[in-house]
C-alpha cells in the first residue's frame, strides 16, 4: 500500500520527530517545513527592518483574507468567502449570533449534545442573549425535527465528523433539511478542514468555522477561520464591529459602517505572526488533491480497524469508529477502561494519540505523513503494552492538565 501512495513524497514537507509516529494531528498538527523560515522573516525582515512598513509592503493587512481564501480552496469555498484570524470559540460566537438574527421570530437553535463542549458552550450563550432555546438533538435525528418543528428553527448548528468518535454526517442532507425548513446551516469544520473533501459552496452551507491547528497544521493556537456565504454577507450584521471590519478603517469614524464582502466578518489586528506560520503551513496541500487525500485518509483508518480487529482481540477493546468509510472521518477511537495510562504508555513509547474522557483512545490520521507501516507499528506497540502490562506502572496513572 504504501509503495503505490501517491502522496509519499508529501510526507517530506512535514519535520516529523525521528522515532515517533504521530497519530494526534486531529488535536495539533505536525510542523510543516515551510513554517520556520517563513515566521524567521517574518521576525526578523518584516518585523524587524520594514517594521510598520509592513502592513502594505509585505501584505500584512489583506493577510486574513489571503490565508481565508487559501483555507478556502481546501473546504469547497470560492474566493471572498472566508476569513481567518481570532479563535474558534470568537468566529463560532460571531457566525452563531448573527446566523439567528437572521431569522428573526424563530425561537429555536438546533445542537448536537455530542458537539464538542465549545460549541454547545456557545450555542447557550447566543441563546440566553437572543432569549432562544437551545434544543440538543443528535445529528442523525436533526432532519426529522427539522422537518416536524422546523418553522421555529432558526440555525441548526453541527459538524459534519464527531470528534470524540470520528463518525462522518451527510452535511448535504443536513443542509438541505435546514432550508427546507427555512433555517440556517452553521458547520464546525475543526476535525474535517485539510482531512475531507469539504464543499460548502456545492452544499450550500450558510456560515461554517474551523481552527487552524489540526489538520490544517498552522500550529499551537493558529487562528481559526470563518465563511460567510456571499449570499449572506449584505445581511451579516457583525456582533463584534471591530475597526479591521469597518469600510474605511483608516478615516477613523466614530461611527461604524461595515465593510463590502468577506472583509466585514473582520475584527480587530490580527495576530500576524500566528497568521504566517498558518500560510506557510497550508502550502503542504499545493497540488495536492483532496479526493485522494481522503482515499489515503480511508485506507489508513480502515487498515487501522482491520490490524485492531486482529492484534487487539480479546484485550478489552471496542470500536467506537463506524466501519463503512461512508460513515468514517479522518481518525478511529478505541474504548477501553484503562485508556487514559494506555495512552500514556503508548506516548512514552514514541506512538503519540490522545485520550478523551472517560474511556475513548482516539487516533487521528493526516494522509499528508502517515504510512500504513506507522498503522501497523502503533497497534502492535498498543497491544505489546496490554500484554505486558505496562500500563499498570505508577507513572502512567497520574493525568496531567491536557489529556
Amino acid at each position: 500500500m504504501d509503495a503505490t501512495d501517491p502522496l509519499a513524497h508529501v510526507r517530506d514537507r512535514f519535520l516529523l520527530p525521528e522515532g515517533v509516529v504521530y497519530l494526534d494531528g486531529n488535536s495539533l498538527g505536525a510542523l510543516p517545513a515551510a513554517v520556520p523560515p517563513a515566521v524567521e522573516d517574518a521576525v526578523h525582515r518584516q518585523w524587524g527592518t520594514d517594521l510598520i512598513r509592513s502592513w502594505n509592503a509585505n501584505g500584512w493587512w489583506e493577510a486574513p483574507v489571503r490565508t481565508g481564501d487559501a483555507v478556502g480552496r481546501l473546504i469547497g469555498a470560492a474566493p471572498g468567502q472566508v476569513v481567518a484570524g481570532d479563535s474558534t470559540s470568537v468566529q463560532l460566537f460571531n457566525t452563531l449570533l448573527a446566523a439567528a438574527r437572521m431569522r428573526p421570530g424563530r425561537r429555536l437553535i438546533l445542537t448536537d449534545p455530542d458537539h464538542f463542549p465549545t460549541d454547545q458552550y456557545i450555542a447557550d450563550s447566543v441563546g440566553r442573549l437572543l432569549d432562544l432555546e437551545v434544543r440538543r438533538v443528535p445529528a442523525r435525528e436533526a432532519a426529522a425535527v427539522l422537518a416536524a418543528e422546523g418553522a421555529d428553527v432558526a440555525v441548526a448548528a453541527y459538524a459534519p465528523v464527531d470528534y470524540r468518535t470520528g463518525e462522518l454526517y451527510d452535511m448535504a442532507a443536513l443542509t438541505a433539511a435546514a432550508h427546507a425548513a427555512g433555517a440556517l446551516a452553521h458547520w464546525d469544520l475543526c476535525h474535517a478542514a485539510g482531512a475531507l473533501p469539504i464543499a460548502l459552496d456545492a452544499v450550500e452551507a450558510d456560515f461554517a468555522v474551523g481552527c487552524g491547528y489540526k489538520y490544517l497544521s498552522g500550529g499551537p493556537g493558529a487562528p481559526a477561520f470563518a465563511y460567510v456565504a456571499a449570499r449572506h454577507q449584505r445581511a451579516f450584521d457583525h456582533p463584534l464591529t471591530g475597526w479591521h471590519g469597518h469600510a474605511e478603517p483608516f478615516a477613523m469614524s466614530g461611527a461604524y459602517a461595515p465593510a463590502e464582502g468577506i472583509t466585514r466578518a473582520r475584527i480587530g489586528t490580527p495576530a500576524l505572526l500566528s497568521l504566517v506560520a498558518l500560510e506557510a503551513a497550508l502550502t503542504a496541500y499545493d497540488g495536492v488533491d483532496m479526493a485522494s487525500v481522503r482515499a489515503k485518509s480511508l485506507s489508513l483508518t480502515g487498515f487501522f480497524q482491520e490490524c485492531a480487529d486482529s492484534l487487539l482481540d480479546g484485550l478489552g477493546f471496542t470500536m467506537a469508529t463506524p466501519r463503512e468509510p461512508g460513515r468514517r472521518g479522518s481518525q478511529v477511537a478505541l474504548r477501553h477502561p484503562e485508556a487514559y495510562p494506555l495512552v500514556a504508555a503508548l506516548t512514552a513509547r514514541g506512538v503519540i494519540g490522545d485520550m478523551r474522557a472517560p474511556d475513548l483512545l482516539r487516533f487521528g490520521f493526516n494522509a499528508l505523513y502517515l504510512s500504513h507501516a506507522d498503522v501497523l507499528h502503533a497497534v502492535r506497540e498498543l497491544r505489546d503494552i496490554v500484554l505486558t502490562g505496562t500500563h499498570r506502572a505508577a507513572a502512567y496513572q497520574q493525568r496531567p492538565t491536557v489529556t
